[in-house]
């Protein structure tokens, strides 16, 4: 079954809209980018190594946004979120170590002052 990777974000003051465009596209592009497990290289024959760039989906989609206005006195000042959907639970981890998330992830430390994370799967 699917995981939705939900995160919700507390932008520090003087976050323009140009950060958060280039943010928001850094998320999206990493779909088709992470795969659900890392290529795997096996031995055959008399020393011979064969690759294989068989993968799983991973993140299959990202969608960022701002809350809606109707949920802003709930938002708890939170005003930015992202959903992830990854293919299966143990795609997770790789999500989470990958070159282009960590790239993403160092964004939001600039841009970001609190984040809340949460894993579904349904």
């Amino acid at each position: 079954m699917p995981v939705y990777h939900i995160v919700l974000f507390r932008l520090k003051p003087g976050v323009t809209p140009a950060q958060l465009s280039v943010w928001t596209q850094m998320a999206k592009d990493m779909v088709g980018k992470i795969p659900g497990r890392p290529p795997s290289s096996r031995v055959k024959g008399q020393g011979l190594h064969v690759f294989s760039n068989t993968t799983d989906a991973g993140l299959v989609s990202m969608e960022c946004g701002q809350p809606l206005p109707i949920c802003l006195p709930r938002a708890q000042g939170y005003d930015m979120g992202l959903v992830a959907v990854l293919e299966k639970p143990d795609h997770v981890a790789t999500y989470a170590v990958h070159p282009a998330h960590l790239e993403v992830h160092k964004m939001r430390e600039e841009l970001c002052d609190d984040t809340l994370a949460y894993d579904l799967e349904f």
